[in-house]
């Protein structure tokens, strides 16, 4: 008679139990070093705010991207990620390993987008470059930038933000919002002014009228040469408490400009139509890049009072009116 032997029973199940568990981590392994297909074409992968690990490991698996939804969930729980995932906009490859995959989500490699706001672009321009990306709408942008007082959360003088969102080239990424974009601007702002602060006090301006008047300039000419000249030009009329009779200004001030500035407009009151208020107008016309500040801050040293563009994207500068007149009648007729 056989004697029964609980023990080798119980032996005997545990060895089974172990080589299932190690099929299984063999199996698990497997779905994780091996990319899903040997060769693929990038494609555009977007975790949005809200989905959870279940949501996205079963996206990817739908997508064509990993071979098992349960195995990288597992994966990504064992290692303590799951709550680490960032939302953005991915492009991922069916020929990289889950593992890559998991790496690339969790520490936010998400794609982004070359953004240049051009020198002297206005708020409303600088919405609508924006929103040409995707990456926010106008309407989401201009909403956070108009709020009543955010120049003051910022440490600015306002009105408004206009002048400090700094024309340059930034790596943005779907899924920031307007905060985020404007705080990246209004740091480089800083950052570009900072090593400027000395002259800043020597000048005995204050931020808020170098970058104002840098705006101005920064619309007057697109030459680097002339900022200086056309600096000058404005500050020597300051001193001398004339108008600045710059049309940047009207135009800025206008709610329905159609491209041609008439003679109702120079009189037509307005806090920035600087024919007929004196001094600077309240705030930035546009956000002006580095020459046009620096030119502020480093004017030429002339005693021109006027000038008027030769229509080759320079201009003719004058000490007094007389020669102002002649060099306006002689430009004018050759652009007629």
């Amino acid at each position: 008679m056989q004697v029964f032997k609980p023990k080798k029973i119980i032996i005997s199940l545990s060895a089974i139990v172990i080589f299932a568990g190690a099929l299984a981590i063999t199996g698990i392994g497997h779905y994780l070093t091996a990319p899903k297909a040997e060769h693929g074409d990038n494609r555009v992968f977007i975790i949005q705010n809200g989905m959870n690990l279940r949501n996205i490991s079963e996206s990817l698996e739908k997508e064509g991207l990993i071979r098992s939804s349960l195995a990288f969930m597992i994966r990504a729980r064992f290692k303590g990620l799951g709550r680490m995932i960032k939302a953005g906009e991915y492009s991922l490859n069916p020929s990289m390993t889950p593992e890559r995959i998991m790496w690339m989500i969790t520490r936010g490699e998400v794609v982004a987008y070359n953004v240049t706001i051009p020198e002297g672009f206005t708020i409303a321009q600088i919405a609508e470059v924006v929103s040409s990306y995707s990456l926010i709408t106008k309407e989401e942008f201009l909403q956070y930038v108009n709020q009543d007082g955010i120049e003051r959360m910022y440490g600015l003088k306002g009105p408004g933000l206009e002048g400090y969102l700094y024309p340059d080239t930034y790596r943005f990424a779907r899924g920031l919002n307007a905060k985020a974009i404007v705080d990246t601007m209004i740091m480089r702002f800083r950052a570009i002014t900072e090593p400027l602060e000395d002259r800043l006090l020597e000048s005995g301006m204050g931020l808020h009228d170098v970058v104002t008047l840098a705006s101005i300039v920064e619309k007057e000419t697109g030459n680097p040469d002339e900022r200086p000249l056309i600096a000058s030009v404005f500050l020597n009329r300051l001193k001398k408490n004339m108008r600045l009779d710059s049309d940047p200004t009207v135009i800025y001030g206008m709610k329905d400009f159609t491209g041609n500035i008439r003679k109702k407009d120079l009189t037509a009151y307005s806090p920035y139509n600087t024919y007929v208020i004196r001094g600077l107008p309240p705030g930035p016309i546009a956000n002006p890049g580095y020459y046009s500040i620096k030119a502020v801050l480093f004017p030429a040293d002339t005693e021109f009072l006027y000038f008027v563009s030769k229509n080759d994207g320079s201009h003719h500068f004058s000490k007094g009116i007389a020669e102002h007149n002649r060099a306006v009648r002689i430009y004018q007729k050759k652009r007629g």
